[in-house]
């Protein structure tokens, strides 16, 4: 019989963190987190406690973990599009419907105590975290920042009664065969046309320093209608800071301001470290760094982090730069593929966007919702 048990203890914890490491182990696809990212959550000066209620549920079959789950009510986000709407993460089992049913019940029955009326999923505290199941591209490296998952996940959750809410689309990005002269044009004469210029930093500390606060003003405004998304607080802002310090190079950053040096495009580009932390199991151990520092110094793959837009820019063909940067990205340091990370697929301005790469559609992922 599959008992249910809150996460309490720190032995818990552990069990918490572990089980999709241990689940996972050998699998070449799998990227784990950083580990001690994961056990900051259980902290009480966690980045989201103040916007967030939470809990943590290990399945027990036996004295054996054969699942997890976690459940979040996002205060924010409920209060943003005045919903009451739990969503469950961390989703992790064996490939056994009754192990399932006994976690995701767990979860919608604190939800319903909490007086919610819908559950949704995978999101995380906000869209900075992994979100989505994997449904399309098992058999591809996951990238560090978003979540493997086994082909039988989807089976498992809408035979819990779940329905596609929406879906994501992961490309890889290739140097396109040609057109690369004219694009460089047309990136020349929006440039003149709008008086703009890019901007420049000596490091990402004098980066931060410049266009920090209009980065997060710009990510707010472009991201507000966008499903998952939660407005920035300070403490996001902090923990987002933190993470461009550990691995952003400036080579991958592209800032385009107007004639008055105001940020009207941002696009940040992050060198993938999937490869770096697989081996250590998330771990910074010194083995573990040095292959990060490799990875950042001389990366074989950048994946495409945060870019923002304001919107009066949108249809001014401020998008063709940010292409052009790409493919100065690639050809300068000779990286062989870039990768989107999630694109909602109704998102047709972002997917028109890569239409100018050679361009491989290789995975989808998926978010569920269900009526409580």
């Amino acid at each position: 019989m599959i008992q249910i048990r809150e996460v309490k203890t720190k032995k818990e914890q552990k069990l918490f963190i572990d089980f999709p490491l241990d689940l996972y182990a050998g699998n070449d696809c799998f990227v784990p987190p950083l580990y001690g990212d994961e056990k900051a959550m259980f902290k009480d000066g966690f980045v989201y406690r103040d916007t967030c209620d939470i809990v943590n549920y290990l399945a027990f079959d036996g004295d054996k973990v054969v699942g997890r789950i976690q459940g979040i009510i996002q205060k924010d986000a409920n209060r943003k599009n005045n919903e009451k709407r739990v969503r469950f993460n961390r989703f992790d089992a064996v490939d056994r419907q009754e192990v399932a049913d006994a976690l995701f019940k767990a979860v919608e029955d604190w939800a319903k105590q909490n007086g919610m009326d819908t559950a949704c999923g995978p999101l995380g505290f906000s869209d900075l975290e992994r979100e989505g199941l994997l449904v399309e591209g098992f058999d591809e490296l996951s990238t560090f920042e978003e979540q493997y998952n086994a082909e039988y996940y989807g089976r498992l959750i809408e035979n819990c009664g779940y329905k596609k809410e929406v879906d994501w689309i992961e490309s890889k990005l290739y140097l396109p065969d040609e057109g690369e002269e004219t694009l460089q044009k047309m990136t020349d004469y929006v440039m003149k046309r709008y008086k703009l210029h890019f901007g420049e930093a000596k490091n990402v500390t004098d980066f931060i320093n410049r266009y920090g606060d209009e980065f997060f003003a710009l990510l707010d405004k472009g991201y507000e209608n966008l499903y998952g998304t939660v407005p920035f607080t300070e403490n996001m802002k902090k923990q987002l800071i933190a993470n461009f310090k550990l691995i952003v190079d400036l080579k991958h950053v592209a800032v385009i301001l107007d004639e008055n040096d105001k940020v009207v495009c941002l696009g940040i580009c992050f060198p993938s470290i999937a490869r770096a932390v697989q081996k250590s199991k998330g771990k910074l151990t010194p083995a573990a760094l040095i292959r990060l520092l490799k990875a950042i110094k001389k990366p074989e793959i950048i994946d495409l982090g945060l870019i923002a837009v304001e919107p009066e820019y949108m249809n001014r063909g401020v998008s063709t730069i940010f292409s052009t940067e790409i493919i100065r990205m690639l050809k300068s340091e000779n990286i062989e593929y870039a990768e989107t990370n999630l694109n909602l697929e109704d998102n047709f301005a972002i997917q028109n966007q890569w239409k100018r790469f050679k361009q491989v559609k290789h995975k989808r992922r998926r978010a569920y919702v269900k009526t409580l």
